[in-house]
């Protein structure tokens, strides 16, 4: 699915659409041609093709839905929120904001956006290391190899990124790490990895549940994680040290009132996937539930929340 809009109109679509839960989007700006030029003197020899291709090309965000039930939802939603955001664009800056479809096979969709993604250090201990990769390991680092699929998870993205950022400043080592709205599982295998004792992790997409098992396997803590298809904290037993919700705003305030009988004492909650517009809503819900807010970053419009019980 291809969406036209402009330069101004990119981040507030792409927070709509997360807020649908329609993640992983790929995004071409024409401004980006422009702000290539503007670093640029004198004469160089050669451009890529595919920035050259942007000087003419209106601005989109692509993503991608199933064709199943769950997809064509999906699609009804992105169309209402596309109505709203005409509604809201007054002064019609936003651009046509046209939605436009392509069949694509599922095995494209899974593979081709891997020429775009190489391994990435986030803090000071991690790096993230696709499956097709390699990287020379420093002393101190932890590599942890990922394969998200078509699951939501390279850590590329702010929201994850955060996540991880944050993970690595409270882990100690022992912990019982829970993760609602797994994706790729890279949140829990990477706990693991730092020191967690076991992982728990839930999805809606069973796509996902199957490929966060593979990437625990795949990092030697298959034995440690357990992953299945449910519904955020619904069926969760038990108590745990670190919870993650790396999902969006609408959802996590649907889970906040679950989360004091999920927490150990001493543990926390460390939220993201929140367009920073949304962030006040989800530091009062948290508030109101007896946590208070010991961290937040922001990055790219983007925030995440590390909370404590008070």
């Amino acid at each position: 699915m291809e969406v036209f809009t402009t330069t101004q109109g990119i981040e507030p679509l792409t927070a709509a659409l997360m807020d649908l839960g329609i993640s992983g989007c790929s995004i071409q700006d024409a401004a980006d041609f422009e702000a290539f030029l503007e670093g640029k003197q004198g004469r160089w020899d050669y451009i890529d093709e595919n920035l050259m291709s942007l000087r003419n090309q209106e601005s989109s965000v692509t993503f991608y839905l199933a064709d199943n039930a769950q997809g064509r939802e999906q699609m009804a939603q992105a169309k209402e929120a596309l109505a709203r955001l005409k509604a809201l664009d007054t002064e019609k800056v936003w651009g046509r904001l046209e939605l436009s479809t392509t069949p694509v096979r599922e095995e494209d969709w899974a593979n081709n956006w891997k020429n775009y993604w190489s391994p990435d250090r986030i803090g000071e201990q991690l790096v993230v290391c696709p499956t097709w990769e390699s990287w020379e390991e420093s002393p101190g680092d932890v590599v942890l190899r990922l394969d998200p699929g078509m699951a939501f998870g390279s850590g590329a993205h702010h929201s994850t990124r955060m996540c991880l950022e944050l993970l690595q400043e409270e882990i100690k080592g022992g912990e019982r790490v829970l993760d609602l709205g797994c994706g790729s599982g890279i949140l829990s295998v990477a706990a693991l990895l730092l020191g967690a004792s076991s992982a728990r992790g839930t999805d809606i997409e069973e796509v996902a549940v199957q490929v966060a098992r593979e990437n625990a396997v795949l990092n030697g803590v298959g034995d440690l994680a357990q992953y299945s298809v449910g519904n955020l904290a619904q069926g969760i037993t038990g108590t745990f040290d670190i919870v993650f919700a790396n999902i969006v705003a609408d959802i996590i305030l649907r889970l906040v009132p679950d989360l004091p009988r999920l927490l150990n004492p001493g543990g926390v909650v460390i939220t993201s996937g929140i367009i920073d517009a949304r962030s006040p809503e989800v530091e009062e819900a948290l508030a109101a539930a007896g946590f208070t807010l010991s961290q937040k970053k922001e990055q790219g419009g983007w925030v995440a929340l590390l909370a404590r019980p008070a």
